[in-house]
């Protein structure tokens, strides 16, 4: 049985208490800068230091009555500083800053995690497919365009198609990542005329943070956008693969089937069901990526150097998108972990047609064994694939009823594959 998904990295990062941690963090980064400007004593930047994160409890209280989250945060975390000397040394915290100075400078650190997370799944989905693509390399099965049979592919191809597309993403993802690991400590309006530079290069060396070159205030919102469409088309990528799925498991072709667990239960009205529903959820979860990156474009357009309308959006899309983004590659990793495959059933349906599947193959060997025209040899190929299709006589006889004759031999799905080494190649030098 799959284990159940738990959220111990990713919902961590998004709790009040590793918000207001990560808070402290940049807050003390600065006055650790402005010590080594000459602005903040030593025996004050000690006491600031001793300071701890303040319990969302408390800043809620004081916010009651501020009506303003740093402000709160900020009288919440001075009553934590030590005193000794009565020389106030939490008056240190925020100098010169603005409030956006410390928001988006600690959102820029918190999303450059959250994201690494992501990536961490992403890079475990293209191993486990990279793996079970070459487990599966040589089981032959129907490729399908337009949900019908088209010709014999294998099902490790299908899984590398998959492998290559979150690959694709995950280069996407990167470069979001460099695109939101970006902080600005540059004051009002981004003109640092409370602030020296250094304050704000030092924060976010320690962070691990590019500086915004331009702040008006906030960071740029398309940064958040780009990394919202990433994971977006990340998750259609994972909803294709769990799309493929649900085809797959349908009773009519049951060729794979996703994990189910001892005492699992597909309904409560039919005890025979297995239904694909972590395929299912694959599939919902990109829905939910996808609409929010609406909401994350239309953050982009604020008045001025800054408004909030931003705000309020990003802290339900941003925790939200990404732990439903890490939530998704880990499912479905473990679905294909999981996956039960039947190669049995796979050559059963490819004799569903009975031979149209080489059709492809009869043509260009008419034209090129023959000397038939093209068009000569499409119209006799497809009458008789039609007379198959409406009286379900095997192809090599309605063949043979308009003078074709084909080797019996001729109908192997392997002489499909004889080229097929060049995508594993591909698969191989693949990087997990």
């Amino acid at each position: 049985m799959i284990p159940r998904y738990t959220l111990p990295e990713m919902g961590a990062l998004w709790t009040d208490e590793a918000k207001l941690a990560t808070w402290v963090e940049v807050e003390i980064l600065a006055c650790e800068a402005q010590h080594e400007l000459g602005v903040v004593p030593a025996e004050d930047l000690a006491a600031i230091r001793q300071g701890v994160a303040p319990t969302p409890q408390r800043v809620a209280e004081i916010e009651a009555t501020t009506d303003h989250d740093v402000i709160a945060f900020l009288s919440a975390f001075a009553e934590t500083v030590p005193d000794p000397q009565a020389t106030n040394p939490a008056r240190w915290v925020h100098h010169g800053m603005t409030s956006s100075d410390l928001l988006d400078t600690a959102l820029g650190a918190t999303l450059a995690r959250a994201t690494d997370l992501v990536l961490a799944k992403a890079d475990a989905l293209v191993a486990t497919l990279k793996a079970r693509a070459l487990e599966h390399w040589d089981d032959v099965c129907a490729g399908r365009t337009h949900g019908v049979q088209a010709e014999p592919t294998t099902f490790g191809h299908k899984l590398a198609t998959f492998a290559f597309a979150v690959d694709r993403g995950r280069v996407r993802l990167r470069a979001a990542r460099a695109a939101i690991a970006v902080g600005s400590i540059s004051g009002a309006v981004g003109t640092y005329s409370n602030l020296d530079p250094f304050v704000e290069s030092y924060v976010c060396e320690h962070l691990g943070l590019s500086v915004e070159p331009a702040a008006t205030q906030v960071v740029a919102r398309d940064r958040h956008a780009e990394l919202l469409s990433a994971l977006a088309v990340l998750g259609a990528s994972v909803e294709q693969l769990g799309t493929e799925i649900r085809h797959l498991q349908r009773t009519e072709v049951r060729e794979v089937e996703e994990p189910f667990g001892h005492g699992q239960r597909g309904s409560s009205a039919m005890p025979h069901k297995r239904n694909p529903i972590k395929a299912e959820r694959l599939c919902g979860i990109a829905r939910l990526l996808r609409a929010n990156v609406i909401a994350a474009i239309e953050d982009v357009a604020l008045w001025h150097e800054r408004d909030i309308t931003h705000s309020s959006t990003e802290r339900v899309i941003l925790p939200d998108s990404l732990i439903a983004a890490d939530y998704q590659l880990d499912l479905a990793r473990r679905v294909i972990e999981g996956l039960r495959v039947f190669p049995d059933q796979m050559r059963r349906n490819l004799d569903a047609t009975g031979g149209l599947l080489w059709s492809s193959k009869v043509l260009l060997s008419l034209i090129e064994d023959e000397g038939m025209a093209r068009d000569e040899a499409y119209e006799a190929v497809q009458t008789a694939a039609m007379r198959t299709w409406h009286t379900g006589r095997p192809f090599r006889e309605t063949l043979a009823e308009i003078g074709l004759e084909v080797d019996a031999d001729f109908f192997e799905p392997e002489r499909f594959l004889q080229r097929h080494h060049t995508v594993r190649e591909r698969l191989e030098a693949l990087e997990p």
